[in-house]
């Protein structure tokens, strides 16, 4: 009989703790210092890869400069006008490109093309933020830019390149992607969305174990073979001599839990929230028709902080005003909705109504 001994018991490590990651600003150092992202590619991977995100930070494009502008000078309407990107744009196809862009991969960049006597601006042509390098002098601030293209280095002085960040915060010269904070999120969709459907695929074609009671070979391939040419023609049903000493079989049924899908959609969910984004945009809006509303309300101050960037950069980079129209607001809705309130709750109140111990 085993001796258990209860006093040769040993304790477990605990689990370890969560910690957050320590990180800090690019530092100067140097009569130079470089920035260059190397993060470009991983972060155009998942934009291009995962569609819900892609879809999100298109629409936060599409809201902050999607409705167009106007200008209050004629002159600077013209210049607008005539810009073309590389060749078939417009000027508002530049700023959504730009928009998409440094959301995406912290910084976005274009040519700033002037007539050499005139210095008016005469083009705007996008560059791929993955070539494109910061240079800080030892004071850190911004010296030049550096194009590395085939090999061979394109510089520009800093008045030759119009430079949008994301969140340029502290004394970083660079902007923060939208998908650095979600990096483990995405890969924790990534994988579920694969495990989900390879789930879902269990459940429409179940692993069936089947036992055949012979360990002759032709026998198994034979039997063999008329399974599998009956899984792929999709038939139903199988005729085989009725003897139970030949063939059995055992269907492995698989149920999904309510938990998976519900870790799916809390997925999701969390990326909307880090973007910025109303779920009542995409139709996805888990609440009332009055909570629905509140919370695109409390997004348009979003909406505006990240017009007035753009504005004012266009502003002090091109020398240009523009006034970008702003999306529908809320507000008069919700005007409407407290009237009613009023009228439906307020009205016809007096003010012993209110008071303890008055009334009948």
């Amino acid at each position: 009989m085993t001796n258990l001994n209860l006093n040769s018991g040993v304790s477990l490590a605990n689990p370890t703790d969560m910690s957050a990651p320590s990180k800090d600003t690019d530092i100067v150092n140097g009569e130079e210092t470089e920035y260059f992202n190397g993060d470009w590619t991983k972060q155009w991977g998942y934009f291009n890869e995962h569609p819900e995100l892609k879809s999100a930070i298109l629409m936060k494009a599409i809201w902050n400069v999607g409705k167009g502008y106007t200008c209050k000078n004629p002159r600077d309407e013209v210049i607008l006008d005539l810009i073309i990107g590389t060749g078939k744009s417009t000027f508002l196809d530049i700023l959504f490109n730009m928009e998409v862009t440094r959301r995406v991969g912290r910084d976005a960049y274009c040519e700033i093309i002037r007539d050499e006597k005139s210095g008016m601006l005469l083009n705007l042509k996008p560059i791929n933020t993955g070539t494109m390098k910061h240079v800080y002098d030892k004071k850190g601030m911004l010296k030049r830019y550096e194009q590395l293209v085939n090999g061979k280095t394109i510089k520009f002085e800093p008045n030759e390149i119009f430079h949008l960040s994301n969140n340029m915060l502290v004394d970083q010269g660079r902007g923060i992607s939208d998908i650095e904070s979600l990096d483990k999120t995405l890969l924790a969709e990534l994988e579920s969305f694969a495990d989900t459907k390879e789930l879902m695929k269990r459940v429409t074609r179940p692993f069936i174990i089947f036992k055949i009671k012979s360990s002759d070979t032709t026998t198994i391939n034979a039997i063999d073979a008329k399974i599998t040419d009956i899984m792929n023609k999709n038939k139903s049903a199988m005729l085989i001599p009725d003897d139970e000493n030949i063939i059995s079989y055992e269907v492995v049924q698989i149920n999904p839990s309510q938990l998976i899908f519900a870790w799916r959609n809390e997925i999701s969910n969390r990326f909307y929230r880090a973007l910025g984004m109303p779920l009542i945009i995409f139709g996805a809006a888990n609440s009332t028709e009055s909570g629905s509303k509140m919370e695109y309300f409390a997004h348009e101050q979003v909406f505006e902080h990240d017009q007035k960037y753009i504005e004012s950069q266009v502003k002090r980079q091109l020398g240009i005003t523009i006034d970008l129209i702003p999306p529908t607001s809320m507000a008069p809705a919700l005007a409407q909705d407290t009237m009613k309130d009023g009228m439906t709750q307020g009205i016809g109140m007096q003010p012993n109504d209110t008071q303890a111990g008055v009334g009948e």
